[in-house]
Order: structure tokens, then C-alpha cells, then sequence
């Protein structure tokens, strides 16, 4: 832990920008997750803070309308904090949401036994929600994202409210995981109907005190812009030749179209850049991850922004100009809130460097041991070469093991 904490220091000194996590604790629960998890940690990809983000509960809330649409919420709403929001980024729960998806748990629950389960149904498969099991109080979906499910509890209350019933609505990141919110929810604030969630790794509610119509409202547009760019693509075509960037260019095309369901923009076949506008940010990272993780793979490095427009995506690619250690390396940069981070992928001596001094800490400590008394010793008896004799000796045994 103190190794990590100091190499976290000074790599964050030399990048300018400070360092939260190399590789990650996430521990994989499936092959899927499991070849993620190798990756980041075998290419020792860290992530870093650019803009520090200002986390609190009103930002929080503001985000919420911004993002369900404040047509969505009606004005009788009350935003209650269970649980304060972290202060900061996550390496954990930001690598857990990319690699596990979007994708969200809705639990309704009625109060008093009251007969609207199969309304709630068909509502729900119009807001392209999957009905995973159904009793006739209850009923938990899977809807495509935090937000939608969020969006679809409100119409859910709404419609309720107009025929005098109340419920509970809470989302999760599994079904057992929604069901325990909606019981903390009951214990907080009683039968007052409402829908429970998390943001940030704080605990929040929207409750409605009073009846309200649902309107017919869609969630707000969001487009995920993903902007790619190969660096030093003229110098990687003078070595590897134009055939190997096409190929590189078109298998990350394919993908993203293929396996991701992006729309690709502002692409030509021999160039080195693509914009593409994918269905959600997890999927916009999780795209850019793998593009990087190929072209490293193939000897090219690109930059990468994501953001909610082309201008935005490209102007944070180009922050990553800025963002190296001793050679230009792959960088992606996103928001979180209001904040600004990025993912940086170190080139080969880096993450050698960063190996050795993570599995090979008992040595150091015999290094330093070594020089350190060879260079007293000498002083203090007048041979001041021994110093300079054992640095030497260590840069041998460096190159020769």
C-alpha cells in the first residue's frame, strides 16, 4: 500500500495531473469481467484527475434534471439525501459501472394490495423495460440505464397517484440490491410514495407528497461523442506502412458499429482519426478502452475524448497532448460530473518500471541498503569511489537480470 502510494505521488508529479489508482481492485466476477480486469492491470492503465470534480448533493440533483429531463420531474418533487455522496472519484465504482454496463433494476411495490400491476407492465415494456418478475404487488424490471428507470418510477407514481394509490419504486444495480433501498426507503419516509437510487456512491430520493400527472415527455437527448485519434500516425506509417493504419483504423470502425451499436461520423478509410456517437457512456468508454488496448496491440497509440458533442469529444482528445511522462502515451479523457479524468495507458518501460518496483520491493530495499553503506563507509575512511563503485555495480545487475 505505501509502494502504490508513493509511485501514485510521484507519477502524479511527472504527468501534472494526480493519479488515483494503477490497474484496479475490481475483482471479476466472470470470464467477461475477468479479461478487463487483466488488462487495465496488465498494461497498468491509471486513472487520473485533469478537473477535480465538485461532488455534492445539489450538483447531484441538477445533474438528475438535466439528465431524466425536467419535463420528466414534476415541480412537487422533494430531493432527499440518505446518505452523503463521496467526495471524490472512485477508482472501484467507476471501473465497475464501465465494465458492468448501464443497465438498472426497478422494484415497485404497491401499498395496500391495490390491483395496477398489469398497467405498471405494459408501461414498462413501453419504456423498453424487461419485466423479470412480477407478483401482484410487485414487480422488478430491467430498464436500459440509472436514468430511464428513475424516468419510469415517476410515470409509474404518477399513474398511481391519479387513482389514489401509492408505491415504492427504488433502482439497483441488481433486483436484491433494489429491494434492500426500497426497504430503507419505507424506513426513512414512511408510505409516502417515491423512488430510491444511488449517484456517486451517495443514497438519494425523489419523493412525491402529492398527486401529480405524468406527462408524456421522452428522456433528454444525450449523445455520447467519441473522438480517436492515432498519434504520430505519420511516423507509424513510415515504420509498420499505410496498409497496417487502414487495418487498425477499420477493425476499431467495425467494432464500434458491430459490437457497440455506434454510428460512425467523420470517417475516411487511410485516416487516422473517426468520430462516433455511441448509445450510452459506458459503452463510449468501453469502446475506447478496447480501440486503445488494439492499437497498442498492433504498435500505435491513440488519443481519445468522450463527450455529449463532436466539439467537446475532440477539444478533451487534445488535452491529452499535454498528458506524458517522458514520450507521448495513449490517454482517454471523460467527465464525471463536473469534474474532468482520464484513463492513461503507460508505454512498455513505464509499466516495466512500475512492475519491478511493485513485486520487487525486497530488493530495492537491499539496493539501497548496499549503496547506502558502501557510500558511508567510503567517506568515512576516505575512499569516496566506493559510492560511486556500487552505483555501478547496481546499473550491472539491472542490465544483466
Amino acid at each position: 500500500m505505501l509502494t502504490e502510494y508513493i509511485l501514485r505521488a510521484l507519477l502524479g508529479l511527472l504527468l501534472k495531473n494526480k493519479v488515483l489508482g494503477i490497474g484496479t481492485k475490481y475483482s471479476p466476477n466472470n470470464a467477461r469481467e475477468r479479461e478487463y480486469v487483466d488488462m487495465i492491470n496488465y498494461t497498468k492503465t491509471m486513472l487520473i484527475e485533469i478537473k477535480r470534480a465538485d461532488i455534492n448533493s445539489q450538483n447531484i440533483f441538477n445533474n438528475l434534471i438535466r439528465e431524466v429531463g425536467s419535463e420528466n420531474i414534476p415541480p412537487n418533487r422533494k430531493f432527499i439525501e440518505l446518505e452523503p455522496p463521496l467526495d471524490k472519484v472512485d477508482e472501484y465504482a467507476l471501473f465497475s459501472n464501465i465494465i458492468i454496463g448501464s443497465d438498472r433494476y426497478l422494484y415497485i411495490e404497491v401499498f395496500n394490495k391495490a390491483k395496477i400491476i398489469k398497467d405498471f407492465i405494459e408501461l414498462l415494456r413501453k419504456e423498453k423495460g424487461e419485466i423479470i418478475e412480477k407478483s401482484p404487488t410487485e414487480v422488478i424490471a430491467r430498464l436500459p440505464s440509472k436514468n430511464d428507470a428513475i424516468r419510469a418510477a415517476i410515470k409509474l407514481i404518477g399513474l398511481a397517484s391519479a387513482k389514489k394509490i401509492g408505491l415504492r419504486a427504488a433502482v439497483g444495480m441488481t433486483g436484491a440490491a433494489a429491494i434492500e433501498r426500497s426497504i430503507r426507503l419505507n424506513k426513512e419516509v414512511g408510505e409516502i410514495p417515491g423512488v430510491g437510487f444511488t449517484k456517486l456512491g451517495g443514497e438519494f430520493a425523489l419523493i412525491f407528497p402529492t398527486p401529480f400527472t405524468p406527462k408524456e415527455g421522452e428522456p433528454s437527448p444525450h449523445d455520447n461523442y467519441l473522438f480517436i485519434d492515432v498519434i504520430n500516425s505519420t511516423s507509424f506509417i513510415e515504420e509498420y506502412g499505410k496498409g497496417a493504419l487502414v487495418e487498425i483504423m477499420n477493425d476499431i470502425k467495425n467494432y464500434i458499429e458491430k459490437e457497440c451499436k455506434g454510428k460512425i461520423e467523420g470517417y475516411k478509410e487511410g485516416g487516422d482519426d473517426l468520430i462516433a456517437n455511441l448509445p450510452s457512456k459506458d459503452i463510449a468508454l468501453r469502446a475506447t478502452i478496447d480501440a486503445a488496448w488494439h492499437a497498442l496491440a498492433n504498435g500505435a497509440k491513440i488519443r481519445a475524448g468522450i463527450g455529449k458533442t463532436r466539439r467537446e469529444a475532440a477539444e478533451r482528445a487534445q488535452l491529452a497532448d499535454d498528458i506524458k511522462l517522458w514520450n507521448p502515451a495513449t490517454v482517454i479523457i471523460f467527465d464525471v460530473a463536473d469534474g474532468l479524468y482520464g484513463y492513461f495507458i503507460p508505454n512498455p518501460f513505464t509499466r516495466a518500471v512500475i512492475d519491478y518496483l511493485f513485486n520487487e520491493k525486497s530488493k530495492l530495499i537491499i539496493i539501497f541498503i548496499f549503496v547506502f553503506m558502501a557510500t558511508f563507509l567510503g567517506w568515512n575512511l576516505g575512499y569516496w569511489q566506493l559510492g560511486l563503485l556500487a552505483i555501478l555495480l547496481v546499473i550491472l545487475y539491472g542490465a544483466t537480470t
